[in-house]
């Protein structure tokens, strides 16, 4: 079967990934884990309240734990998918026979992206008929489905198209996994830490109205902190009374990651033949 893809580059990264039987081992380890996961959380619910019954709060319990450990999935093996799609091919020495066929710098990167997120694109999709287990019990609408998944797809590309740029600027692997995990720890972890230090710095302030621009901006485009709010809507009303700053704390975090997304796609495309430029 043929891909309807006029990107060659793209049609031949699935093929050899897909054609692996690891790639479908590990999809049914995965499906298997979380199958054992739902169900043994389910069981042990009823058996801690000696009901026979799940309740729609509960539901949403599971709904929210899943949904933070696909988010975990998105954050810590796009940096391994795509750290090294590029390096790789220059440590190989293949990375030149690449450039000289007809393919255009964005074609072969947006290829390598693709093809390096494909899996974990494959694996959320693959989860859903065990996410539609939480519809089953009640306290789940279809808008919070639809938006943490659109959440999950914004900040798997992101964080693939950080792993691509590095993977083009820095010729070793290893050190380009090292700065794209350092990258994602730092949205993750140092974002929520400095936007609770600024936020105590403000509530320190004798200002009549004071408002804190650094702790909503680090808040928004913290992954975690996000996620929290689209489950949780008391969370986002908390920041933004806080904080004095009433814009949707959603709208600042896909402005940046989509702004992420596009500046580190451009300077992907641009280093790409860097090389090739300086010894015309």
């Amino acid at each position: 079967m043929k891909l309807n893809i006029n990107n060659p580059v793209l049609s031949k990264e699935i093929k050899l990934r897909f054609r692996s039987p690891k790639s479908f081992n590990g999809i049914l380890f995965y499906l298997i884990v979380m199958c054992i996961f739902v169900f043994g959380f389910i069981f042990v619910t009823m058996s801690v309240n000696r009901t026979s019954y799940f309740t729609p709060d509960e539901s949403f319990f599971l709904f929210m734990l899943l949904s933070f450990i696909q988010l975990g999935l998105v954050l810590f093996i796009s940096p391994g998918l795509t750290a090294g799609v590029i390096s790789t091919e220059r440590e190989k020495q293949t990375l030149p026979i690449l450039l000289t066929t007809s393919q255009s710098s964005f074609q072969i990167i947006a290829g390598k992206l693709l093809s390096s997120i494909a899996f974990l694109l494959l694996l959320i999709f693959a989860g859903l008929p065990i996410y539609s287990l939480v519809f089953l019990f009640g306290g789940i609408s279809p808008l919070d489905f639809g938006l943490v998944f659109l959440f999950l797809f914004v900040t798997l590309f992101a964080i693939g198209s950080l792993g691509v740029m590095f993977s083009t600027i820095i010729r070793r692997t290893i050190v380009s996994m090292i700065a794209t995990y350092g990258t994602m720890l730092f949205l993750t972890t140092v974002t929520g830490f400095l936007a609770m230090m600024f936020a105590q710095l403000m509530s320190l302030s004798t200002s009549a109205v004071p408002t804190s621009f650094p702790a909503y901006f680090l808040a928004s485009i913290n992954p975690g902190v996000l996620m929290a709010s689209l489950l949780t809507p008391d969370i986002e009303e908390a920041i933004t009374s806080f904080t004095v700053i009433d814009f949707p704390i959603w709208g600042t975090y896909l402005i940046f990651y989509l702004s992420i997304t596009v500046l580190s796609l451009f300077i992907a495309v641009k280093n790409l033949r860097v090389n090739m430029k300086r010894h015309k």
